[in-house]
């Protein structure tokens, strides 16, 4: 077999520069200034015998300190160290500000800019393959994305819903996804009940803007638009799959996807692994069996699954990024780790082709 060529579908540079100041509350701006308190709690903490705590607080730590950095650069080449040199990433950025945490000190465009520059400067070239976001809650967010799309040539959509906005908005199906659709390009936007949330937004509500079936509106008005619902659903989910319980209001977004895709009537719906997977032993049998699934519904639900990590919130968990894509290659099987890792990130990047599969009608 010729070597593989890993496309990494969902990766973040971002730093604290764009994250608002009183996120995620209040009292952690304490934190951010001086970090090395979160050690020595999580040292007074594990001398009380919490070992549990400190663990946590050591992940804190390390998320803290990928956020400090100064530079979208030296965020992505820490992640870097972890894949072989002709790896492709595909960077998302974030546009925090209107969800009620404060102001940020870097303004979108600022960001989209130097998103831009350090794809330009990547080596190889290609290697970075940075996407646009749009946050219909923040004023002149849509403009903005559509100026990186235009003109800067950003190759896709990153949208973030749980933030406070439907993902069928006024705003992204009258002016967004049409610009997107017409390009051909592909969207990513985050499909789990954990991360970043609008400050004045219930859980209740939350939910019904990231759930699956909530871009069944988008897809019936866009059915060519290649949708990626980020998370497979998200950790709670699997947990409460792989543990016979039911997650809040009793249905499983994991078990959403799979049907949604599998059933055929979807054809450009798609999904990631990224973080939910770094809880490996708890969920890679789970995801080897629908993964080798031989039926029609398991042929086309592996045709859409992207390879992705979710670096740096990855930094709050035990297993690095090398560990977690080795262990994935070892369950899965070369074959269909390459499926997931280089062929399906390019029919979902570029619309190229179906990965084989004959989708119904929709």
């Amino acid at each position: 077999m010729e070597p593989i060529q890993i496309t990494n579908c969902h990766v973040h540079t971002f730093t604290q520069a764009h994250v608002p100041r009183d996120f995620p509350y209040k009292w952690t701006r304490l934190f951010q200034r001086v970090p090395i308190l979160i050690k020595g709690i999580a040292w007074v903490v594990r001398l009380l015998g919490q070992e549990d705590i400190a663990e946590k607080l050591d992940r804190l730590y390390r998320f803290q300190q990928e956020a400090q950095h100064d530079e979208q650069a030296t965020v992505l080449n820490n992640v870097k160290k972890h894949y072989p040199s002709n790896t492709r990433y595909v960077v998302l950025p974030m546009d925090m500000t209107g969800i009620g945490y404060g102001p940020v000190e870097e303004d979108l465009r600022t960001q989209h800019d130097k998103l831009h520059e350090m794809a330009q400067a990547a080596e190889p070239k290609g290697s970075v393959i940075p996407f646009a976001t749009v946050n219909p809650l923040s004023e002149g967010s849509a403009q903005e994305g559509l100026r990186a799309i235009k003109e800067l040539q950003f190759q896709g959509l990153k949208i973030y819903p749980r933030m406070g906005f439907a993902p069928d908005h006024p705003v992204l199906m009258e002016t967004v996804y049409p610009e997107i659709n017409a390009r051909k390009m592909p969207v990513m936007t985050h499909c789990s009940r954990g991360g970043v949330q609008g400050r004045e937004v219930f859980d209740y509500t939350a939910d019904r803007f990231t759930e699956p079936k909530a871009y069944r509106p988008v897809m019936r008005a866009f059915p060519d638009m290649r949708i990626c619902l980020a998370h497979f659903g998200g950790q709670k989910d699997w947990h409460a799959y792989a543990n016979g319980e039911a997650p809040r209001g009793d249905e499983n977004w994991q078990v959403q996807i799979r049907d949604m895709i599998g059933s055929g009537d979807w054809p450009q719906l798609w999904t990631d692994i990224s973080y939910t997977l770094f809880h490996f032993d708890d969920y890679i049998p789970f995801l080897r069996l629908f993964l080798l699934d031989e039926t029609e519904a398991g042929d086309r639900l592996r045709s859409r699954v992207l390879f992705g990590s979710d670096f740096y919130m990855t930094r709050q968990e035990k297993l690095s990024e090398k560990a977690v894509c080795f262990r994935l290659r070892n369950a899965l099987g070369e074959e269909v780790f390459r499926q997931i890792a280089q062929d399906n990130p390019e029919v979902w990047l570029r619309g190229t082709g179906n990965a084989g599969v004959n989708f119904a009608t929709g």
